[in-house]
């Protein structure tokens, strides 16, 4: 096992900034904006559920671009709203099981970018009343694209369903 080594110490604040910047860069690479990733990274290593306007004050951002965010977030399944005794304000909470949040990033992904590339190539994939070499290759290169996207929704699919603990069996298997 991996044993983390820290070579300078920075205090709690230098550290969740550090975190929220690559949490929000890394989000870029989910297929979501920089600040998107930026609340969901705020809301994962905060001991408490915060409001709008705390994520504002934190984050630097306006209301709009915060509320916005945030319901997007919740649309993922990302967030949630906690209500608090005696408030009037929402407050919001980031699901905090990490198999749950890359669950939900695929679950996300498959369906702005999978589903929609399937479709189109089943949609593509058969030339009617017409014949040639172009016909031929451009048939040959749809169904290629259209076996491996549908192996790859399969296999996503798989991962979806599956329990946490065999897929981590299953990856350490895979990189030994």
């Amino acid at each position: 096992m991996r044993k983390l080594v820290y070579l300078w110490n920075m205090d709690l604040q230098e550290g969740k900034d550090k975190f929220i910047q690559a949490w929000g860069t890394l989000g870029s690479h989910w297929g979501i904006n920089r600040t998107m990733a930026q609340v969901h990274a705020l809301l994962l290593i905060s001991a408490n559920p915060l409001c709008a306007e705390t994520i504002m004050s934190e984050l630097q951002i306006s209301r709009g671009n915060a509320n916005m965010n945030i319901r997007a977030l919740i649309d993922w399944g990302l967030v949630f709203k906690e209500l608090k005794p005696g408030e009037r304000k929402e407050f919001f909470v980031a699901e905090k099981d990490m198999w749950e949040v890359i669950r939900q990033v695929i679950v996300q992904r498959k369906k702005k970018e999978l589903e929609p590339i399937i479709k189109v190539l089943n949609e593509v994939g058969q030339i009617e009343s017409e014949t040639g070499p172009d016909v031929e290759e451009f048939e040959k290169v749809i169904r290629d694209i259209s076996l491996f996207a549908t192996k790859a929704d399969s296999t996503l699919d798989s991962l979806i369903k599956a329990d946490q603990h065999w897929f981590v069996g299953t990856f350490m298997k895979m990189i030994k």
